[in-house]
């Protein structure tokens, strides 16, 4: 079976409706930000406070172009997104998956967002950021899943549903 990689928003759900699915599937699941960590020996807001986000940008894209998973659920990054060699990379390898957050629901599970590796550029609010990449997800998905309001089960039903 080909890979499954899940893109989304930060606070979308990706890495916990990954393991799930892949619990139900029978597959691998690999979590792109710890690809990140390991690689960097860092945790992703040391990343940011170090090399600023375009520094952060490329450590991901450079771990996303390592990965030559098979069988395996994928959870991105929010802003893998931002990096189309990331995205040629990750298409090539299985079916994308928007796990689509309303903006309001967003910002209620991420509450504070500083210092959970988020990348903001200078000046630029969540809401700025989410309308960027809100168009970057949708170019990018094979399948939007609409989670507005749903559990992570539901979620997986609907992805299983989907693929």
């Amino acid at each position: 079976m080909r890979n499954i990689v899940l893109i989304g928003m930060p606070g979308a759900g990706k890495s916990t409706v990954g393991v799930i699915l892949a619990k139900a599937l029978g597959m691998n699941f690999v979590d792109a930000d710890l690809v990140i960590q390991e690689r960097t020996g860092l945790r992703l807001q040391a990343i940011i406070d170090r090399d600023g986000p375009a520094g952060f940008l490329k450590a991901e894209e450079e771990a996303v172009l390592s990965l030559s998973c098979r069988n395996s659920v994928i959870a991105t990054g929010g802003s893998v997104v931002m990096s189309p060699r990331a995205m040629e990379h990750l298409i090539s390898a299985g079916t994308v998956v928007y796990l689509k957050v309303p903006f309001e629901e967003i910002e209620k599970r991420l509450g504070n967002i500083s210092g959970r590796g988020i990348v903001l550029f200078a000046g630029q609010s969540l809401r700025m950021m989410y309308d960027q990449r809100v168009s970057l997800y949708e170019q990018y998905a094979d399948i939007t899943i609409d989670c507005a309001g749903l559990d992570f089960e539901t979620v997986v039903g609907q992805v299983l549903l989907c693929i």
